[in-house]
């Protein structure tokens, strides 16, 4: 069918065939199709939505459309987990080497920050060495050797993606849910696995704000990614708060290994990063339920093997050998530190948790352009959560930035995002849903 065609008949709300998706994303891919045609299509889909089939066409199309990754002989299941993106979201960082250490084997490609939201990439950007970018040869043997390896998308993996997202981005189709759940699974169906768990965000810090359109997501990506042949289920998580007491880059890169060493862990992050790693465990047949899965878990970090098989992971694509051990000795910290006091003594009532990431980014510690350098130093530390008393020796935070300048605009701007009162707000749970396959 012509192009205009398909266009039409979605525009139109009538069905499209998969193998004219198929052949638009193929067009897309080797420029048979313009970007014009493509822009349309994505606007018919942003107000006329899909089907699952649909959907699913359109997800193994992309997927198609670059490398698919073959994993045979490993002694194990191919796992993997993405999140729809928070502050102090670092859970990648400690859950992959924890599946390594319970049998399973996570290729797990990850994307650099977007807006408000941080990136797994640029956190491990701040380790001396480390490789987001290698080729297939090398994420494939490191997988194989360390258990687990955290990159970033290459040239070779489902590249449609990359040039529709490209004309969503400047076309104001990127909010589709359609758009978005085909963008997210191509590349994971790509890396080739045996099971996908979602971490699908809502609350104020989230891009999916409220929990009915958290839901529609998560639904979304887990009907298409099952109608694909991938065992998936998602776990909606509260956001209304940041994950990890730290935001930025280097200090959550701190931070996780402080998870993983046990020197320290935030609450409300060990329970969703347990949470993600059982529910994948049980995907996996690794474990019988999310019940056992979680005791594997609580085990693996236990014992020390998630943190060694995280060192291993570090060291094989590039970083030092010794960089759990020496931590200090290999992460830049910034010129300023210093507490952020409370305008007054109270209990944190509320956080805009948003603000609290737009901070990182004028910090320095994230991009207002593509074309941005990031500060990996700079971010807060110890922020206090929902519930917390603070005032007096118990600041909000503590601030790392570059300059006094930039240290006193963060203050100023992380005092508006917490609201301090007398009263403590009910406390919310951690996971708030579990959403699997119909």
């Amino acid at each position: 069918m012509l192009p205009q065609e398909i266009i039409r008949r979605k525009r139109e709300g009538q069905p499209v065939d998969p193998a004219d998706i198929a052949a638009l994303v193929e067009g897309l891919t080797h420029g048979s199709v313009t970007e014009g045609q493509v822009a349309a299509f994505a606007m018919a889909v942003f107000f006329r939505g899909m089907s699952r089939d649909e959907s699913v066409a359109l997800t193994l199309a992309m997927r198609d459309s670059g490398t698919v990754l073959d994993w045979t002989g490993l002694e194990g299941p191919v796992l993997d987990k993405h999140s729809t993106g928070g502050i102090g979201d670092n859970v990648s960082l400690m859950l992959a080497p924890a599946i390594a250490a319970c049998g399973g084997f996570v290729p797990m490609i990850s994307g650099r920050g977007l807006g408000h939201s941080g990136g797994t990439l640029d956190k491990l950007d701040s380790i001396p060495g480390y490789s987001t970018q290698p080729d297939i040869e090398t994420f494939r043997r490191v997988v194989e050797e360390a258990g687990c390896a955290i990159i970033g998308q290459t040239a070779d993996l489902a590249p449609a993606d990359k040039r529709l997202y490209a004309i969503r981005d400047v076309t104001a189709t990127v909010e589709s849910v359609p758009l978005i759940t085909a963008s997210i699974l191509s590349k994971k169906l790509a890396a080739g696995l045996d099971g996908l768990v979602l971490d699908v965000k809502t609350g104020s810090g989230a891009f999916m704000a409220t929990l009915d359109s958290a839901r529609e997501l998560a639904g979304s990506l887990v009907a298409v990614a099952n109608g694909a042949g991938l065992k998936t289920s998602a776990l909606i998580t509260g956001m209304d708060e940041p994950l990890a007491s730290a935001a930025g880059n280097a200090v959550e890169v701190a931070n996780a290994v402080d998870y993983l060493t046990g020197r320290h862990r935030d609450a409300r992050l060990h329970e969703v990063v347990v949470s993600l790693a059982a529910e994948l465990l049980a995907l996996g047949g690794l474990a019988d339920d999310a019940e056992a899965g979680r005791v594997k878990v609580e085990e693996a970090y236990a014992s020390g093997r998630a943190a060694e098989t995280f060192g291993r992971m570090v060291k094989a694509l590039g970083g030092p050998g010794d960089f759990v051990e020496r931590l200090e000795a290999y992460l830049k910290t910034a010129p300023v530190v210093r507490p952020v006091t409370a305008e007054h003594a109270g209990i944190v009532g509320a956080i805009d948790t948003r603000a609290v990431g737009v901070a990182v980014v004028e910090l320095g510690g994230g991009r207002a352009r593509a074309s941005d350098t990031i500060d990996h130093t700079v971010g807060f530390t110890g922020l206090a959560g929902l519930g917390s008393t603070v005032g007096g020796d118990a600041p909000l935070a503590m601030v790392h930035a570059r300059n006094e300048a930039h240290a006193a605009r963060a203050e100023a701007a992380l005092r508006a995002a917490y609201r301090v009162g007398d009263e403590a707000a009910a406390p919310s749970a951690a996971v708030l849903e579990r959403i699997g396959p119909t």
